[in-house]
């Protein structure tokens, strides 16, 4: 496939992600899925994949992640992202709602292959994201 074949794919899976159309990951997510990047003890799959979804709108109802840049090679699209939410929904990590609005950025790689994705990898400021939830302290405030 070709490069903007590529980044076509994780447009649509951006789609999909942010519009809750879960029944339709299997579009862009191949059979074998991994997630490479969970939390500790969670089983790499797609099912997992779609629990961790769900958690998280669970706990922030309004969750958007907005595409900064694709740039693509070969098989792989590196994705830098923008996550905007609120926590107005259940708990999340045993954090009760906060209220607050958040946003934090990250970067994904994915591997396509055969015009799906195939693997997933992510950096995100998960330390960022706790903090304007108010569950870890912000040194010098």
């Amino acid at each position: 496939m070709s490069i903007e074949s590529n980044k076509a794919i994780i447009q649509r899976y951006r789609e999909i992600y942010n519009t809750d159309q879960l029944d339709k990951l299997n579009d862009v997510l191949a059979e074998n899925f991994v997630p490479h990047t969970l939390l500790p003890g969670m089983t790499p799959s797609l099912e997992t994949y779609k629990q961790i979804h769900q958690m998280a709108k669970a706990a922030f109802p309004d969750l958007l992640v907005t595409t900064e840049d694709l740039v693509a090679e070969g098989d792989k699209v590196v994705e830098r992202w923008t996550q905007t939410q609120t926590h107005t929904g259940e708990s999340f990590m045993n954090i009760p709602p906060s209220g607050n609005s958040i946003s934090f950025t990250g970067i994904s790689i994915y591997r396509i292959a055969n015009g799906k994705i195939v693997d997933h990898w992510a950096n995100m400021d998960f330390f960022g994201m706790m903090a304007q939830m108010g569950a870890i302290p912000v040194p010098g405030m």
